[in-house]
């Protein structure tokens, strides 16, 4: 049997483990799966991870790895230890992440129009009219519902029993809960009777909710069943599989660039049975590459036309192009300020604090303290382009210091997190790793956001890097219910 008295946290005074309390004592709702672990043996769960890892591969779930030294295609590691998350923990956590996504929808609107934040001197304005997020032709434009982030994934982190930091806010073209949905598949089909002994809110109502939330912002002149189709930039992009999933699991159509037409102001899809008409697009791929005439006028991947189409009503781009100047890394500094202006209310769930290299006062702090911060880059996402202090090399440092000197404003610094460990299954039985939790939200004519998220995993033991291009992995979240 695995001994699960074993288990021990990587220094108690410093992370926060969601399994056990002080003692050893499991946590409320983690009573059941320490009961359940103690019944397994270790060999019976590497069985089960075996099994995990073929349905994974059978299914094509991978991600792409770029990098000349580096295979391009991966499973993505799965971990099969569930993350508890309980009733009342959940309820915070979703006024949190409401009022957060509510408030960024009004940011998005206002810089977008009279820019009244700028005008308050609440934000500097070249951060916003300077920044390469922002998108001048949105100036002036209203999508429908004045919605601009329809599907927002918020990156949280947990330091403590009620510590919850948002580290990132994901609005431009967020990813992974293709993992959500097929984590939840995977875990009622090893483990029924794990699931049997807990109420655990569902998540499969995704991508019903999802095609909900599209078919809620089609065009005004949209009479009917409004047609909706997944513009991808194709199958060499990382999260192709996901693009093609989402598209599958709703029932509508998987597109490229070169299926669609703009003809007699409307956008076609081109089919065997003739052209059809598409009323909404959940697009892909970047703001550059959507629309040749306007933007990239190299990219073969958009759609000549589209955003001209847009601009006039005749169709809805979901996410809104230009949304990325909201979940730039320099704008997040700004966010409780940002949620304080346009609710007129306290931020439930706070920033992890955070040093802007573009401020004299800020940077000489960051660059005297390297190794103790972690640098990113504004517009980074995946992992790549940061520097992690305390595992970083006096070099590494050095070349980072250079980085930030030549262009400050490119680099944002935070304090290395003591991010809260949940248990994993590994080679030596049941340990702790590190988690972050990625809830999805979706925006159109109500809120909705899924129970639980994508919980993704540091597999490597002390490491707090969980993104999947840099050795994470993922594993399935329970919201348990009342």
């Amino acid at each position: 049997m695995l001994k699960v008295a074993a288990y021990t946290s990587d220094g108690a005074s410093q992370f926060f483990d969601e399994m056990l309390g002080i003692g050893g004592t499991p946590r409320p709702a983690y009573e059941t799966l320490v009961r359940w672990l103690g019944s397994q043996t270790r060999t019976s769960l590497r069985q089960k991870q075996q099994e995990a890892d073929d349905i994974f591969r059978r299914l094509g779930i991978t991600f792409a790895v770029y990098g000349a030294d580096q295979a391009n295609e991966r499973v993505i590691p799965f971990d099969l230890i569930p993350r508890i998350i309980s009733a009342a923990e959940w309820r915070f956590l979703e006024r949190g992440i409401e009022q957060r996504v509510r408030a960024l929808n009004a940011f998005l609107f206002d810089i977008y129009h009279r820019q009244e934040i700028i005008r308050a001197g609440i934000i500097p304005g070249e951060l916003i009219n300077q920044n390469e997020a922002f998108l001048p032709e949105m100036m002036g434009f209203d999508p429908p519902g004045n919605v601009y982030a329809h599907i927002i994934g918020t990156d949280i982190v947990r330091a403590g029993e009620t510590g919850y930091y948002v580290l990132e806010d994901n609005l431009r073209t967020p990813s992974g809960v293709s993992y959500m949905l097929e984590n939840r598949e995977a875990m009622m089909h090893l483990f029924p009777e794990l699931f049997a002994a807990h109420r655990v809110a569902p998540v499969e109502r995704y991508p019903e909710l999802l095609r909900q939330t599209l078919g809620s912002v089609a065009p005004l002149y949209c009479d009917g069943e409004p047609r909706i189709a997944v513009l991808t930039p194709g199958v060499f992009n990382s999260a192709y599989f996901e693009h093609a999933f989402l598209a599958d699991q709703m029932g509508v159509e998987l597109v490229q660039g070169s299926d669609l037409i703009v003809e007699d102001g409307a956008l076609y899809m081109r089919t065997i049975r003739g052209k059809e008409r598409l009323h909404v697009l959940y697009r892909r791929l970047d703001d550059a590459y959507i629309d040749p005439l306007n933007f990239r006028a190299d990219s073969l991947l958009g759609v000549p036309g589209l955003f001209d189409l847009y601009r006039a009503g005749k169709v809805t781009i979901v996410n809104a192009p230009g949304t990325g100047i909201a979940d730039d890394k320099a704008i997040y500094a700004y966010v409780p300020e940002i949620v304080s202006f346009y609710t007129g209310e306290r931020p439930i769930l706070e920033n992890v604090q955070t040093f802007r290299c573009s401020i004299d006062d800020e940077r000489g702090y960051v660059l005297d303290n390297l190794h103790e911060l972690v640098v990113k880059e504004v517009h980074g996402s995946g992992g790549y382009g940061m520097l992690i202090g305390p595992h970083a090399s006096k070099t590494e440092r050095a070349d980072f210091a250079l980085r930030i000197k030549a262009r400050p404003s490119n680099y944002i610094a935070q304090p290395t997190l003591a991010l809260s460990t949940c248990p994993a299954f590994c080679p030596d039985g049941v340990s702790p790793r590190h988690v972050d939790l990625r809830p999805f939200v979706l925006v159109g004519d109500k809120v909705r956001v899924t129970p639980g998220g994508l919980t993704r995993v540091a597999m490597k033991k002390g490491s707090l890097v969980v993104n999947s291009s840099q050795g994470g992995g993922t594993k399935d979240t329970w919201v348990l219910e009342d």
